[in-house]
């Protein structure tokens, strides 16, 4: 078997040894060859593996993005997809071999993250990535889909809004949502860049792919766009599908969401990505108006760099603990001491004595602030060396809001 990188004359080769690991047929793409999920796709980010005799069975491939930290930083990291072995050839090694010679390229170019969104929960955590953001589903039927008036001091209060809202279709907005999410992603941590080539491809899932879409755009005071929600309305259950909701604050999402629940002539609402924990189901006047549901992973993060990776990211509480991380994949090992003060890192190498130990795939699930040390902990991943080294671990990694991620790659 060989693995080797692609090159312009693969990519049909690439597409179609991809879509067969999947039992996919692909899409025909567009004169221009854009407008398949797959347009933005780099050739010079991809791996193919070959058998003996030269027959392709095997595929990787990583995009150029940036994901926002905690402290809203912003780093450079691989996305990994188009990640598919033949039915053929599995457990023959090679999506270990091409994993390995990945994670490779991606220190080599100076990454010292990559993530990936999961195709099988079972598959990426031996390659040393943990589930570290999540989304879920919220439907509210039409007709309990009040909101309630803001309250502060036991007295109702109407909402803080003086903006506007504007209906167009998809195909007449692409630069207001590419601006929009652009602002927003650098703010919110675990949110993924969307290069201009993807929007320009016309690549990925809507509302960045061709696909007609109704787009809300919502405008401030001076008319300028802070906000937008992508949606659609089926037929014949008239559901109002909402692919997602981007906006600068919480008073901008209030306005959408309002806007979107007092549609008429639909039976339902339903809002695909919602972070846990989001404030929309006590916004409704009817709590249980509201069923969430689809609870899922979403982007799986790995460190391939953990003194950077943790120098990179912004911190709430100054604090100390020793992490003993082990690698298996990489069949590498680290004792670290993180010192954090006034909202920034130090992380150097020690021999004292550890407060955690923990799997690299674990140290990736609590990156980004997504879920607790505790909860690894009590679950049998993180093995804690005292009473409290938990809790200092919990108030260390917290970040100052829910990580989320709503692009698709």
């Amino acid at each position: 078997m060989e693995i080797r990188p692609t090159t312009d004359q693969d990519l049909d080769v690439f597409i179609d040894t991809m879509h067969a690991a999947f039992g996919m047929f692909p899409e025909t793409p567009a004169e221009d060859g854009g407008g398949v999920w797959w347009a933005a796709f780099e050739v010079d980010r991809g791996l193919l593996a070959t058998a003996e005799d030269g027959r392709p069975v095997g595929t990787a491939a990583a995009y150029s993005f940036e994901l926002t930290l905690p402290g809203e930083v912003v780093v450079p990291v691989g996305g990994v997809t188009a990640v598919g072995v033949l039915p053929s050839h599995r457990r023959q090694g090679v999506l270990g071999a091409m994993m390995r010679r990945q994670l490779g390229e991606l220190r080599d170019r100076g990454e010292c993250l990559s993530v990936l969104l999961a195709s099988e929960a079972l598959i990426y955590r031996r390659f040393g990535y943990g589930p570290a953001t999540y989304t879920q589903k919220l439907t509210v039927p039409r007709h309990r889909g009040a909101l309630a008036l803001p309250r502060a001091g036991g007295e109702e209060e109407a909402p803080a809004d003086d903006g506007t809202i504007e209906v167009v279709r998809r195909a007449d907005c692409g630069q207001v949502l590419e601006e929009v999410y652009d602002r927003y992603r650098r703010a919110q941590p675990g949110a993924l860049s969307r290069p201009h080539r993807w929007w320009e491809r016309r690549a990925g899932q809507p509302p960045i792919a061709p696909a007609q879409r109704y787009i809300a755009v919502h405008r401030d005071a001076d008319g300028v766009p802070d906000g937008y929600a992508s949606y659609t309305v089926g037929d014949p259950d008239r559901t109002l599908t909402v692919d997602e909701t981007i906006a600068a604050d919480d008073a901008v999402f209030t306005a959408l969401a309002g806007y979107l629940l007092r549609h008429d002539l639909v039976k339902q609402i339903v809002f695909k990505h919602l972070p846990p924990g989001h404030p929309l189901p006590w916004q409704l006047e009817d709590f249980r108006g509201g069923e969430v549901s689809g609870h899922t992973d979403w982007l799986w993060v790995r460190l391939l760099d953990i003194p950077r990776a943790l120098t990179a990211r912004g911190w709430v509480t100054d604090g100390e603990l020793v992490l003993d991380v082990d690698d298996p994949f990489l069949g590498e090992h680290g004792r670290w001491l993180l010192t954090v003060a006034n909202g920034k890192a130090d992380c150097v190498p020690t021999d004292r004595d550890p407060d955690l130990s923990l799997d690299v795939s674990d140290l990736g699930s609590i990156y980004l602030g997504g879920t607790t040390p505790s909860t690894l902990v009590r679950a049998g991943h993180i093995r804690a060396h005292h009473p409290e080294a938990a809790t200092v671990a919990d108030a260390l990694f917290r970040a100052e809001r829910p990580p989320h991620c709503l692009h698709w790659f």
